[in-house]
């Protein structure tokens, strides 16, 4: 009981001070509403160097937060990317902010027309505990390139993570600019609560929700970047050799805890015993052994393991066949299994899988292969195998989802130069590169007259002469 009562006191005092926060970072944007470019590109080198200068320390940090995770995994898909981001918005952040001239009709002239692009205010940031650094720092780059003062919430999960990021941004940027929230998931709801100019949230579906709800009470807009289960499609075409390879990386990274990574694999019913040894041949060559193996990242926490193993005992119980890929593992290295004969009714089929696990679906048509997504949500990504530029056409014709691959998986994730977002339950909303300082920014449209007035000429009172021109000429 002593106990409840002092977690609770220790969740309201930083509830207090995650509001106090929030008023000084609104009022410090009221001071300074625009900062200039080179104030801007000054906080983008200033993270770079910062990330670059401690990336062994957030790779250590990163990985006592999973128990295991692959240093390289982490240069690769966290580190790698969010440099690339920075370095990409610094060099384009004048072009980007220099305002756009617009056409005006005839009937107005004379007169100008721009959209400048204006800070929005204060933006908060809810970032999930599978990518800590790079679902922080990839929004982070978007909403300083902006001009904005950024709030970022870490995760409960990956607590080594966060005090270490807390304590590096706060090296180099006053809290007023940006600042690091900790907490648990009183704080979480909380940090949605706040008039936030715009929210961006990283993480589960059903979260999402929650999310989108407590920013409806202050008309917040959001950007919602959830996941889904992700297809991949084999073609009755392609090599089994080049589709395995590629569709296991994808799954492996992060051991399969991975928003975009492919959830499920459809695969023409008379290859799937030669893509189960193709596939299986692959993952035990990036991976010879599970125990002790650096490589091979650990699942973040025991009640995340259990929940995978939870979708296995419901599939194997509701008659799917397991094929595991390793032994047991050991200190949360869950082995890599290829789960056949699963149906709609078992758990791993109706929830995003988040971990090592892939079902392989058979299919007899590539009709049959859209069907079977289309009737489902709408996912994150979709990822396509085969070389024949027609079936690639269909697949992006007759197929919905927020990105897609054609014979790769996830790295349409790390291009700057494209928009990067879900759609329907897989999110909404973009952000990377330009999208994101758009998303971050208000496009305010502008309307310039100087002293020669034109219009006054069609003021009330109506009915005369003139007016009676105007109108003959442009309502046609």
């Amino acid at each position: 009981m002593v106990a409840d009562l002092a977690y609770l006191q220790h969740s309201q005092q930083q509830i207090s001070q995650l509001e106090a926060l929030f008023q000084r970072q609104r009022e410090a944007f009221r001071a300074h509403p625009m900062p200039s470019a080179e104030q801007r590109i000054q906080w983008l080198r200033s993270l770079a160097e910062l990330i670059s200068s401690e990336r062994d320390a957030l790779i250590a940090a990163v990985s006592s937060d999973f128990g295991n995770r692959s240093a390289d995994e982490t240069l690769l898909a966290e580190i790698m990317p969010s440099l690339h981001g920075i370095h990409y918005a610094r060099k384009r952040l004048r072009k980007w902010m220099k305002p756009s001239r617009r056409a005006v009709g005839l009937a107005f002239q004379p007169a100008a027309a721009r959209v400048v692009y204006q800070p929005l205010g204060v933006v908060g940031v809810i970032v999930p505990w599978n990518y800590p650094l790079f679902l922080a720092i990839g929004p982070l780059v978007g909403a300083l390139a902006a001009g904005n003062r950024v709030m970022i919430k870490m995760s409960e999960s990956t607590p080594a993570t966060s005090r270490l990021l807390k304590e590096l941004l706060a090296r180099i940027f006053p809290e007023d600019l940006v600042a690091v929230v900790e907490g648990e998931a009183e704080v979480g709801v909380a940090f949605s609560r706040q008039p936030f100019d715009h929210l961006l949230f990283t993480g589960a579906t059903s979260i999402g929700r929650h999310v989108m709800r407590a920013a409806a009470e202050n008309l917040t807009p959001v950007t919602l970047e959830l996941g889904g289960k992700s297809p991949a499609i084999v073609s009755a075409e392609v090599p089994l050799a080049d589709a395995a390879e590629r569709i296991a990386f994808g799954k492996t990274l992060n051991a399969g805890q991975t928003c975009v990574a492919p959830d499920y694999v459809l695969v023409p019913e008379d290859r799937v015993d030669g893509f189960i040894e193709a596939y299986r041949e692959v993952v035990q060559r990036f991976f010879p052994k599970l125990a002790d193996n650096p490589d091979y990242t650990a699942i973040i926490n025991e009640r995340q393991l259990g929940r995978l193993k939870g979708y296995l005992a419901d599939a194997e119980a509701k008659g799917a066949k397991l094929v595991p890929l390793f032994p047991e593992g050991e200190d949360r290295r869950l082995p890599h299994t290829l789960v056949l004969n699963a149906t709609d009714d078992m758990k791993l089929m109706q929830e995003e899988i988040f971990g090592p696990l892939l079902p392989v679906v058979p299919y007899r048509r590539i009709d049959d292969a859209f069907a079977y997504i289309n009737a489902r949500p709408r996912p994150l990504a979709l990822y396509y195998f085969g070389y024949g530029k027609a079936e690639q056409q269909r697949v992006l014709h007759e197929t919905h989802s927020g990105g897609v691959c054609l014979n790769d998986t996830l790295l349409h994730v790390a291009q700057d130069d494209m928009p990067f977002g879900g759609i329907g339950p897989s999110g909404m909303g973009h952000y990377h590169g330009h999208e994101g300082f758009l998303t971050f920014s208000k496009a305010k449209g502008v309307f310039i007259k100087q002293r020669f007035n034109a219009a006054k000429l069609i003021y009330p009172p109506y009915g005369k002469a003139i007016q009676k021109l105007v109108y003959r000429l442009f309502v046609r």
